[in-house]
Protein backbone atom coordinates (compact mmCIF):
# COMPACT_ATOMS: atom_id res chain seq x y z
CA UNK A 1 0.00 0.00 0.00
CA UNK A 2 1.35 3.40 -0.91
CA UNK A 3 1.52 6.32 1.51
CA UNK A 4 -0.89 8.25 -0.68
CA UNK A 5 -3.63 5.66 -0.41
CA UNK A 6 -3.12 5.53 3.37
CA UNK A 7 -3.42 9.32 3.54
CA UNK A 8 -6.56 9.15 1.42
CA UNK A 9 -8.08 6.61 3.82
CA UNK A 10 -7.26 8.85 6.78
CA UNK A 11 -8.79 11.85 4.99
CA UNK A 12 -11.99 9.88 4.38
CA UNK A 13 -12.16 8.98 8.07
CA UNK A 14 -11.63 12.62 9.07
CA UNK A 15 -14.34 13.70 6.63
CA UNK A 16 -16.86 11.85 8.81
CA UNK A 17 -16.17 14.05 11.82
CA UNK A 18 -15.14 17.22 9.99
CA UNK A 19 -18.68 18.71 10.11
CA UNK A 20 -18.52 18.72 13.92
CA UNK A 21 -15.15 20.47 13.90
CA UNK A 22 -16.29 23.03 11.33
CA UNK A 23 -19.49 23.69 13.31
CA UNK A 24 -17.27 24.84 16.19
CA UNK A 25 -15.13 27.03 13.91
CA UNK A 26 -12.23 24.60 13.58
CA UNK A 27 -10.78 21.98 11.28
CA UNK A 28 -7.79 19.67 10.96
CA UNK A 29 -5.42 18.92 8.11
CA UNK A 30 -3.29 15.84 7.55
CA UNK A 31 0.36 16.86 7.22
CA UNK A 32 1.97 13.43 6.91
CA UNK A 33 2.06 9.86 8.11
CA UNK A 34 5.42 8.79 9.50
CA UNK A 35 7.16 5.42 9.18
CA UNK A 36 5.52 4.25 12.44
CA UNK A 37 2.07 5.02 10.98
CA UNK A 38 1.52 8.02 13.23
CA UNK A 39 -0.64 10.67 11.55
CA UNK A 40 0.69 14.22 11.94
CA UNK A 41 -2.18 16.70 11.97
CA UNK A 42 -2.39 20.48 11.91
CA UNK A 43 -5.13 22.06 14.01
CA UNK A 44 -6.89 24.90 12.21
CA UNK A 45 -9.20 27.71 13.27
CA UNK A 46 -10.60 27.52 16.78
CA UNK A 47 -9.10 24.03 17.22
CA UNK A 48 -5.66 25.64 17.59
CA UNK A 49 -6.49 27.26 20.93
CA UNK A 50 -9.46 25.25 22.17
CA UNK A 51 -8.87 23.68 25.59
CA UNK A 52 -11.01 20.72 24.46
CA UNK A 53 -8.67 19.89 21.55
CA UNK A 54 -6.79 17.12 23.39
CA UNK A 55 -10.03 15.32 24.24
CA UNK A 56 -11.48 15.87 20.77
CA UNK A 57 -8.34 14.52 19.15
CA UNK A 58 -8.12 11.46 21.38
CA UNK A 59 -11.81 10.54 21.70
CA UNK A 60 -13.04 11.78 18.34
CA UNK A 61 -10.36 12.03 15.71
CA UNK A 62 -7.94 9.28 16.74
CA UNK A 63 -10.72 6.82 17.55
CA UNK A 64 -12.42 7.43 14.20
CA UNK A 65 -9.18 7.14 12.22
CA UNK A 66 -8.05 3.94 13.97
CA UNK A 67 -11.47 2.36 13.56
CA UNK A 68 -11.53 3.00 9.80
CA UNK A 69 -7.79 2.70 9.13
CA UNK A 70 -6.54 0.03 11.57
CA UNK A 71 -2.96 0.23 10.33
CA UNK A 72 -2.69 3.71 11.90
CA UNK A 73 -1.00 3.57 15.33
CA UNK A 74 -1.81 7.06 16.60
CA UNK A 75 -2.02 10.77 15.91
CA UNK A 76 0.11 13.78 16.73
CA UNK A 77 -0.84 17.46 16.52
CA UNK A 78 2.02 19.55 15.17
CA UNK A 79 0.53 22.77 16.57
CA UNK A 80 -2.07 23.96 19.04
CA UNK A 81 -2.62 23.36 22.72
CA UNK A 82 -1.48 19.73 22.78
CA UNK A 83 1.88 20.21 21.15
Amino acid sequence: MSDKSLIEKVELAIDEIRPYLVADGGDIRVISIDNKNIVNLELLGSCETCPMSPMTLKAGVEETIKKQVPEINGINAVNGVIN
